[in-house]
């Protein structure tokens, strides 16, 4: 059978992509090997927030007296928590299959890979391989937990983010190497239902893409709940120990030191799905693991084109998801389907968001960037120590931090890290869209008492003009 379009890959970029295809008017399939959804819906964002969500609520309940609440005792069934995680990831999954037949797009079940005459072959289940022609494929293979030479992922011992959702018992105590986003999101969830978790992290401060002030706040909160920080440090060797593992650490004077746990979560970055999907097969250009791409994702063979993790840019769903939707609409503006030119995506105003407790949101440049760029700036930093709205909800810790630049007011960045703060984010974002100045902030009315006046409050501080500091 033939189409306009086909996608491989049903995760964020490749679900969307379809999706925008068949509102077009392209006949469209999309061909996913395991679940509908991707690693995003089934395996990354949406799973791991209901587990988050666990661990908040066991948090209020064990404070539930800092808010005049009489509560028992309170203890995680750790495989019920589990259970509602995987029951959350199922429905979502299910959604996904739901807006599939409603635009009428075709699901191709099996491994899909390209051949030289640019079909898109998909292996199923039983091993039968069917070629489909398109005369557009898009695709969106995503990408997989990395995995360090020193530090391969068996599933048992020394796990990958999958396992870190779907353990049968939970561990007494974890080693979790890398603080980026995964890695700091599952430390919370682990510590908070009891497992005793120590970070590993190569680089200087945890959370290194995140300002300075961010990463010392985070850090300063974690080792109040109990987590220990090791930075400057890298496992060199894993070896098994009885019923756990010994961990080599090796930190920043170069001495060795060991670390005995349940388990090790290797929580380094992902890498993309670029391998046996056939892209050698048509001389695919790649570079540093990615696939290069044009700002409207073209590859440099015609009628291909590839999204989200598979190419340059943040390895985030939203990325993914705005990608699909301006790679399909070059594709239908070029051939008269949608008249409008698709505005290329602005990769220096992309959101960042972490869903450890507290959240961290972030935007634009950070304190040092801006100054390393040669902009004259204005900082501004609001604790929630001083919002209303925070003392109320019992949700103290963190603050917001702006950036201008001193000359014209340009906004060049938001870093936040408090209760919520993931919801928030977004007005940094629209605003920096729209070019506004800080000037044209402070004229605007921010309700109160929210979390987001006190991003007004932080403008104030930046121009010296704190009323609630």
């Amino acid at each position: 059978m033939a189409y306009d379009v086909i996608v491989v890959g049903s995760g964020p970029g490749g679900y969307v992509a379809a999706i925008r295809a068949s509102q077009l008017g392209y006949k469209t399939a999309i061909v996913e090997k395991e679940n509908l959804g991707g690693i995003c819906l089934n395996w990354g964002c949406i799973p791991t927030k209901a587990l988050i969500k666990s661990a908040q609520v066991l948090e209020y309940i064990s404070h539930a007296q800092d808010y005049g609440i009489v509560a028992g005792e309170s203890k995680a069934d750790f495989n019920a928590v589990i259970k509602r995680s995987r029951g959350v990831a199922d429905k979502m999954s299910k959604g996904i299959q739901f807006l599939m037949k409603k635009n009428k797009i075709d699901v191709l079940m099996g491994m899909g890979k390209l051949n030289a005459k640019k079909e898109v072959e998909v292996t199923g289940a039983d091993g039968k391989t069917t070629a489909y022609a398109a005369k557009h494929v898009i695709l969106a293979t995503g990408g997989r937990a990395r995995q360090l030479p020193n530090l391969p992922i068996d599933g048992k011992k020394i796990i990958g983010y999958r396992e870190a959702m779907s353990l049968p018992t939970q561990p007494k105590s974890m080693i979790v190497v890398g603080s980026g986003a995964i890695g700091v999101e599952f430390a919370y969830v682990y510590n908070s239902m009891g497992t005793q978790v120590t970070i590993v992290e190569f680089m200087p401060r945890i959370v290194p893409v995140e300002d300075e002030d961010v990463s010392k706040e985070l850090e300063k909160v974690y080792k109040k709940k109990g987590i220990s920080i090791m930075t400057n440090a890298s496992v060199e060797k894993v070896e098994a120990k009885g019923n756990g593992v010994v961990a080599h650490i090796k930190t920043a004077d170069g001495n060795m030191s060991t670390l005995e746990a349940d388990v090790v979560l290797s929580a380094v970055g992902v890498s993309a799905n670029i391998e046996n999907i056939g892209l050698e097969a048509l001389n695919i250009t790649t570079d540093k693991g990615k696939v290069i791409v044009d700002k409207h994702y073209n590859t440099n063979v015609a009628g291909i084109y590839a999204i989200g993790d598979i190419v340059p840019g943040q390895a985030l769903a939203h990325v993914a998801m705005k990608e699909a939707v301006i790679c399909v609409e070059a594709i239908a503006n070029k051939e008269g389907k949608y008249h409008h030119v698709p505005e290329a995506l602005d990769y220096n105003n992309v959101p960042g968001c972490t869903y450890c407790s507290p959240e961290i949101a972030s935007v634009g440049m950070t304190e040092k960037q801006a100054k390393e760029a040669g902009y004259e700036v204005k900082v501004g930093k609001f604790p929630f120590s001083a919002s209303g709205k925070a003392s109320a909800a019992g949700a103290n810790e963190g603050f917001v931090k702006v950036i201008f630049d001193a000359k014209y007011g340009e906004w060049l960045g938001t870093h936040m890290i408090g209760a919520n703060v993931t919801e928030i984010i977004a007005q940094t974002v629209a605003s920096r869209k729209l070019e506004t100045t800080w000037q044209e902030q402070l004229d605007t009315i921010f309700p109160h008492p929210t979390m987001s006046e006190a991003v007004k409050d932080a403008i104030e501080v930046a121009l010296g003009e704190a009323i609630h500091l």
